[in-house]
């Protein structure tokens, strides 16, 4: 099962069993979360497509860990006139683990007996 789930601003084709880097979550390590903002479903050939999310379906994570990324160094340059600025910085991440993918497919219909409708033709 694939879905494409939005975690932390960004759209994620995620798989179960995965591990994911991810702009920093407010979780703890080694907690468990959930996530329904799922909008698209791939299960045994068949496409699910929200509108725009799915209604009742999810996707349970783990973080694994809290980690700083690679720096990445600003340089700025104006040509001939001696200014020159280097500046640089570290992105806070989260390593992420896909538990579970699901998709509640329950109908909540409730029947009416015999009895009931043939007590609502009488009445009409």
């Amino acid at each position: 099962m694939i879905a494409v789930v939005q975690i932390g601003g960004e759209q994620l084709r995620v798989e179960k069993g995965k591990i994911f880097t991810v702009n920093r979550l407010d979780i703890e390590s080694g907690k468990k979360m959930s996530f329904t903002d799922v909008l698209l479903i791939e299960n045994k050939g068949s496409i699910q497509l929200g509108q725009p999310t799915i209604e009742k379906a999810k996707v349970s994570i783990s973080v694994l860990e809290h980690f700083k990324g690679e720096k990445v160094i600003v340089f700025k340059k104006k040509r001939r006139k001696g200014y020159k600025v280097k500046n640089g910085h570290r992105q806070y991440l989260t390593k992420i683990k896909i538990d579970d993918i699901s998709l509640e497919s329950k109908k909540t219909t409730t029947k009416k007996s015999s009895t009931e409708k043939t007590k609502e033709s009488k009445a009409k």
